[in-house]
């Protein structure tokens, strides 16, 4: 019994059945599971058809009348495996997948030639085949290869360490904290978190027990805190070693974006050699919005798995150059850790190295950063708002503080201090630096487009 297929006639309109009704051709609109049905009748009867009666000369094109019976069969079992493939394929690629006669001997070889022209298909149409894991080679720049973040955590693994405070805290009672850190010089500079190296009983005081620092390798050392900066929470503690030790390379975090990589490295639990790894979520998440007082301070959020001892373990990019501290995370979430910025935390070193301390300028002034759309909707609300571009909005000034003295009001618009153009409360940070009981120039505007130069002497801020 001859399937459909025999009795299928192939014209320019489309295809006719036995009884001569017009037949809709297949095309690549079909459904899946037409596509597939009409597919394994098409395998029934390449396989056990014996004879296809030869199209008619008088009604085919001049260029297939020499074709043998078995030649029609092989074109029609690459024009309907065709469109029933099509879907999958670019159309803009269509022309590559190569429909001419070919030499077959068997209905087997007729599926090796589809699926040779469908391979050479894909070489030509999509470049970016999946690497070779041997090579371990990116398949395009940003893409990540096998071993991408092995790599960047074998290049920073070794410079990371265990650092356990032990206390006496009542009589015979001792008390323990865990945590981690980075050699960051061969000498042994060690970076880490303050709260890891605090006192028990005053977390705002540098512990007197004896820090115990492990290298990976499971040598042990006694370490010495030479720093602490507990509102940044940033120590750094020195051990000595006859040999070099292996350090980290600082990368820069102000060139990282919301979604790129990045790895957590750390001694969770006292569980050395922990890695973790996730992308960043925020690149300025503020204290304020965490609900933390005190001094401004900014975080990169990303959602690396950190757990208890994790604090003071470096955060690295996947070139394994190290972009924060880990200091914390939210304990009734998953998914919210924090970390120092590597640039914040470059520049307090800096200052333990220069002032033996950190030093921070304040003004007694609560700023807003300005972008168009806050002035657009501030000028909706008050006709007389300052005509700017960008600036740094004064809502509060604290009284008797600097600023109170030197003539700030509420409403005032920052525009150049110290002489440079400002448009955020970072870049008033980055020029006043450490300049306590410096005179600077500060440009504002008030209501109505008036312009004032006020000096203003910043004090040191009291933690």
């Amino acid at each position: 019994m001859f399937s459909y297929f025999h009795f299928c006639k192939w014209n320019a309109e489309g295809t006719r059945n036995r009884n001569g009704a017009l037949r809709k051709n297949l095309c690549p609109a079909s459904p899946p599971s037409q596509r597939l049905l009409l597919l394994h009748r098409l395998l029934l009867t390449s396989v056990r058809a014996k004879y296809v009666p030869r199209p008619s000369l008088s009604k085919s094109p001049p260029w297939r009348r020499h074709w043998s019976p078995r030649s029609h069969r092989l074109l029609r079992w690459r024009r309907y495996s065709w469109f029933l493939l099509r879907p999958t394929l670019p159309s803009d690629k269509c022309s590559d997948f190569d429909l001419r006669p070919v030499k077959t001997t068997s209905i087997v070889d007729s599926i090796d030639f589809l699926a040779e022209s469908s391979a050479r298909h894909y070489s030509t149409a999509n470049p970016l085949t999946p690497p070779d894991s041997s090579k371990d080679v990116p398949c395009c720049a940003g893409c990540l290869g096998r071993n991408t973040i092995a790599k960047a955590a074998a290049a920073a693994g070794p410079a990371v360490v265990n650092i356990c405070v032990t206390e006496g805290l009542y009589g015979p009672m001792r008390a323990k904290s865990i945590g981690s850190g980075t050699i960051i010089d061969p000498d042994g500079t060690i970076l880490t978190c303050a709260h890891c190296i605090a006192d028990i009983a005053n977390m705002k005081r540098v512990s007197k027990g004896k820090v115990g620092v492990t290298l990976q390798d499971g040598r042990e050392f006694e370490g010495t805190v030479i720093n602490a900066d507990f509102p940044s929470d940033i120590a750094v503690v020195k051990i000595h070693s006859k040999t070099p030790l292996p350090s980290v390379k600082f990368g820069s975090s102000s060139k990282l974006l919301p979604g790129d990589w990045v790895i957590a490295l750390g001694c969770p639990l006292t569980l050395q050699n922990t890695i973790t790894s996730g992308i960043v979520s925020c690149v300025d998440r503020k204290s304020s919005d965490l609900g933390l007082g005190g001094i401004r301070r900014e975080y990169l959020q990303t959602d690396c798995a950190i757990n208890e001892g994790n604090s003071g373990g470096p955060l690295v990019n996947l070139d394994g150059e190290v972009v924060g501290v880990n200091i914390m995370k939210v304990a009734a979430a998953d998914g919210l850790s924090f970390a120092v910025p590597i640039d914040s935390v470059i520049k307090i070193i800096e200052q333990f190295r220069k002032n033996g301390r950190v030093v921070r300028p304040w003004l007694g002034l609560k700023m807003l950063d300005l972008n168009e759309m806050k002035i657009a909707q501030f000028k909706e609300r008050d006709d007389s708002f300052p005509d700017v571009i960008k600036g740094v909005l004064v809502p509060v000034v604290t009284p008797g503080s600097p600023g109170d003295r030197a003539g700030f009001r509420p409403g005032d618009v920052v525009i150049e201090f110290d002489g440079r153009p400002v448009g955020g409360i970072k870049e008033i940070i980055d020029i006043m630096e450490d300049k306590v009981g410096v005179p600077l120039k500060v440009l504002v505007k008030r209501s109505n487009n008036k312009s004032i130069t006020l000096t203003v002497v910043p004090e040191e801020a009291v933690d």
